[in-house]
C-alpha cells in the first residue's frame, strides 16, 4: 500500500479530477479541494463540478480520498485545509491546479478571450492572478513546512507553453510565466531541505470542456485527465527527482522517460515550442 499523501487543488473536474483519480489508483491518500461539494450545490452555483462522482470512483480504487470544500480565493479557506492536513501528520505532494481563468469566456454573446490586453475585462486578471496564482502561492506557503520537516516533498504547478509563447491572451501568458517562475524560485529555496518544485505542462487534455467542443480540436494526440496524474506519480518515484527541481517539464516527455502510458495504452507525443509556432 502506498503511504504517500497528496493534495490536489481544484479537483472537482477536469485535470485536477484526473490527477486525483490517477494518484488514488496508485494507492495515494489524496486530499482534494473545490468550491462546490455536492451536485445540488454545483447546480445552484451554475457549475458542472462537484465531488459526488469523484467519490464514487474513488471508492473503487485502493487510495483514500479526503474532500475539502475550499475557495482558494479566500485565504481562510486555504489555511483551514492546510490545518486539516497538518492534523493528519504529513503531506508529500502538492499539485497547484485550481484555475478559474477559463470562466466567463463569453460576454454578451462575444468570445472575449482573444481581445488585446487593453480590452480585457479586469475580472480575468483577478481570476488568473488574484485567485489562481495567489492561491497557489498561499497554499504552497501553508504546507511547505510539513515537507521541510519531513525533508522530502514535491510541489507541482500545472502550467503550459503560454509561459514561453504567445497563446492568444496576454493575461494567460503572464499567469503561466509566473507559475513557472514560482516553481523555479520555490525550488531554489527548498533545495537545502530536499523538497522539489516543478512546473508541469500537459498537452491537449480531454476535459469536459474540450470534449464538448471536440470538433474544434485535433484529438489524435490528446491526453486523458488521468495521464498527468500518472506522470506526477512517476515524478514522485524518480530517485533523481531533485535534479529536475526548478524546471518546466512536459508531461508527455516525462512519460516517455518513465515508460508511462495513458489509460488507453496510448503514449502521447511530447509537444515542443515549435508545435506552437505561428506565422
Amino acid at each position: 500500500m502506498n503511504d504517500a499523501v497528496a493534495l490536489v487543488t481544484g479537483a472537482s473536474r477536469g485535470i485536477g479530477r484526473g490527477i486525483a483519480l490517477a494518484l488514488l489508483a496508485e494507492g495515494f491518500s489524496v486530499h482534494v479541494t473545490g468550491r462546490t461539494r455536492f451536485e445540488a450545490e454545483a447546480n445552484q452555483a451554475g457549475s458542472a463540478g462537484s465531488f459526488e462522482g469523484l467519490e464514487r470512483e474513488a471508492a473503487k480504487l485502493p487510495g483514500r480520498i479526503f474532500v475539502h470544500r475550499c475557495d482558494h480565493g479566500k485565504d481562510a479557506d486555504t489555511r483551514r485545509v492546510a490545518e486539516d492536513i497538518r492534523a493528519g501528520g504529513r503531506l508529500d505532494i502538492l499539485v497547484n491546479n485550481a484555475w478559474p481563468g477559463y470562466e466567463n469566456m463569453v460576454e454578451d454573446g462575444e468570445f472575449t478571450w482573444p481581445r488585446p490586453f487593453w480590452e480585457q475585462p479586469a475580472r480575468r486578471w483577478e481570476a488568473m492572478i488574484g485567485t489562481a496564482l495567489r492561491g497557489a502561492f498561499m497554499v504552497s506557503r501553508a504546507v511547505a513546512p510539513m515537507m521541510i520537516s519531513a525533508r522530502r516533498g514535491l510541489i507541482v504547478n500545472i502550467s503550459f507553453w503560454a509561459a514561453q509563447l504567445y497563446e492568444g491572451n496576454a493575461i494567460y501568458g503572464i499567469a503561466k510565466a509566473a507559475a513557472d517562475k514560482m516553481a523555479a524560485d520555490f525550488a531554489h529555496e527548498l533545495r537545502p531541505h530536499d523538497v522539489a518544485a516543478v512546473a508541469l505542462y500537459p498537452g491537449l487534455v480531454r476535459t469536459e470542456a474540450v470534449l464538448e467542443n471536440a470538433e474544434y480540436f485535433d484529438m489524435s494526440n490528446s491526453e486523458s485527465p488521468q495521464f498527468i496524474g500518472r506522470v506526477i506519480g512517476g515524478l514522485w518515484r524518480d530517485p533523481e527527482l531533485m535534479s529536475k527541481s526548478g524546471r518546466a517539464l512536459v508531461a508527455a516527455a516525462l512519460a516517455h522517460e518513465y515508460g508511462i502510458a495513458d489509460v488507453n495504452g496510448y503514449r502521447p507525443v511530447p509537444l515542443t515550442a515549435a508545435d506552437f509556432a505561428r506565422d
